[in-house]
């Protein structure tokens, strides 16, 4: 009975771990392969707002909260209200707009692929081959 307690969670801890993993996905016009924490948020802060081909960066943002959107403002540094005031001044100052809030995972990974110039966040389980995955962002073990 032990044993079987053991695998059960086990097996729970390995699943939650999987789903933690996040992926930053692209529109396959972005001119990056690989994008670091700080440069997502000067990305997603405003602070940049072209591709290097001097394409415009368009930003997407999950509407829910979630594991998926924790992990990924916990990777740039920044929790989501702290974002959303960013994006208020940004935009009080005439300086852009906040990032079209998505209802869902499926729904980011259709408007990255759809935009050009866009960048987002999924889960890594929901990868497609009609976006470009910049970084994948692991669960850090505590």
């Amino acid at each position: 009975m032990k044993k079987l307690i053991l695998v059960v969670l086990c097996l729970s801890g390995w699943t939650t771990g999987a789903s933690a993993q996040v992926a930053v996905i692209a529109h396959k016009s972005v001119p990056v392969d690989t994008i670091t924490s700080s440069e997502l948020l000067d990305c997603y802060s405003g602070e940049v707002r072209l591709w290097r081909n001097g394409q415009p960066i368009i930003i997407f943002d999950l509407k829910p909260k979630g594991k998926v959107k924790e992990k990924f403002y916990e990777y740039i540094g920044k929790t989501s209200s702290r974002m959303k005031s960013i994006w208020m001044v940004n935009m009080l100052s005439g300086e852009g707009d906040p990032p079209q809030s998505l209802e869902s995972e499926d729904e980011m990974l259709k408007k990255v692929a759809a935009t050009k110039g866009a960048i987002g966040f999924i889960s890594k389980t929901k990868i497609s081959h009609d976006v470009k995955v910049l970084a994948i962002l692991e669960q850090k073990n505590k």
